[in-house]
């Protein structure tokens, strides 16, 4: 039995890019059927328009992962829309996108990260963690919110 190749490409683009919102649509779709109507509220915090620092991931061509980094404050970024399609996890394409965003937010001046997932994101949880990020108090429109935990890391 042979194993089929599995090319991945990183690409740097903006939110007008077409596969960014094919994506995020995938990814919103999964966070309503495990979060349902308290999806709604997280909604209001995810706009993708106007976003010039996008990344999206490419296995053998195919859109397959993305995320997207925006202003927090002026030595932080936020880390948004991370999302790998069920079938492409465990090949690395959330580190690579992750690192990608990180180098790119250094070169543009930030030195820390900061970002939000959810509580029943058990996997997102532990990625994030292996990814040196630590645990912070919930920050902005996250604080008070049980099933928000947010995540910090120094670049």
């Amino acid at each position: 039995m042979t194993s089929a190749l599995k090319t991945i490409t990183i690409k740097r683009t903006e939110a007008n890019d077409p596969d960014f919102p094919y994506l995020v649509a995938m990814l919103n779709r999964e966070l309503h059927e495990r979060y349902g109507e308290l999806q709604l509220v997280y909604d209001t915090y995810n706009h993708i328009s106007n976003l010039d620092t996008v990344v999206i991931a490419y296995v053998n061509d195919i859109p397959s992962g993305c995320g997207c980094f925006k202003k927090f404050d002026v030595n932080t970024v936020e880390v948004k829309r991370m999302f790998v399609k069920p079938g492409e996890r465990k090949i690395g394409l959330a580190t690579s996108i992750l690192n990608e965003l990180e180098v790119w937010a250094r070169e543009d001046g930030f030195s820390g990260v900061v970002l939000e997932t959810g509580s029943k994101q058990n996997e997102a949880i532990a990625f994030y963690k292996r990814q040196g990020y630590e645990i912070i108090p919930n920050y902005g429109p996250y604080a008070g919110m049980e099933t928000s935990v947010c995540f910090g890391k120094k670049l």
